[in-house]
Order: structure tokens, then sequence, then C-alpha cells
């Protein structure tokens, strides 16, 4: 991978955190997750989220949505309705504001995200 820059921030020293879902919107597993974060500000962040496979339910407030292109590994995305995506390596996706369903991990993901908030 190339050296990326943002605002003057080499992607070495991007913060980097470690988190799992919470055990009451787990659904499969108990999966490791970790961001990098790239760039953050009050409205905005992007960064590198890496997750291990596993699935757990999630909820978009009406002012959020992400915008993210997957890496390498496999997910589904499910609405509430039963409908699904599946997103792979060179794809991208976009939850919108307001998002509930169920965010599935079906082989170890790396993905490009960029988090925006009205």
């Amino acid at each position: 991978m190339s050296l990326l820059f943002i605002v003057g921030q080499p992607l070495a020293e991007a913060k980097t955190t470690v988190d799992y879902p919470r055990p009451e919107r787990l659904v499969q597993g108990n999966p490791k997750r970790t961001t990098q974060a790239f760039y953050e500000h009050p409205n905005m962040s992007c960064g590198i989220w890496e997750c291990e496979v596993g699935a757990w339910k999630i909820v978009f407030a009406a002012n959020k949505q992400e915008f993210f292109q997957v890496i390498s590994g496999k997910v589904r995305l499910h609405s509430e309705d039963g409908s699904y995506h599946d997103i792979t390596a060179g794809n991208a996706g976009v939850i919108p504001p307001s998002f509930c369903g169920t965010f599935e991990v079906l082989e170890a993901v790396k993905k490009y995200y960029v988090i925006v908030e009205n």
C-alpha cells in the first residue's frame, strides 16, 4: 500500500482503536473490530476498518450515513425487510441515514470508510 496523506497526517500516525459489538446487538460471534482513523471532524470521519467474521444489528441515526469500499473480504448488509446485499473486494456501498438492519462479515474484511453526520 502506498503512503496516504490526509491533511499532512501520514498513515503511520493514524489513531488505531479496537472494539467489539455491544452484547445486546450481537447476532453471531463476537468479532474484533479495528479502526484506523485517518481524519476526524465533528461532521465527518474516514479511515480503514477491519473486522473478523460475525454479525450484529446496526441502527443509523437520521443524520448519519456511511460510504465504504471493501479492500478485502466480504460483508452482507441485511435490511429489516429481509433483503440483503453482498459487498466484496473492489465494490462499494452506502449505508443511508436511518438504516436499521444487520451487518454480517462473511469473510474477514478490510474497508475504507467515510462517515458523514449532518
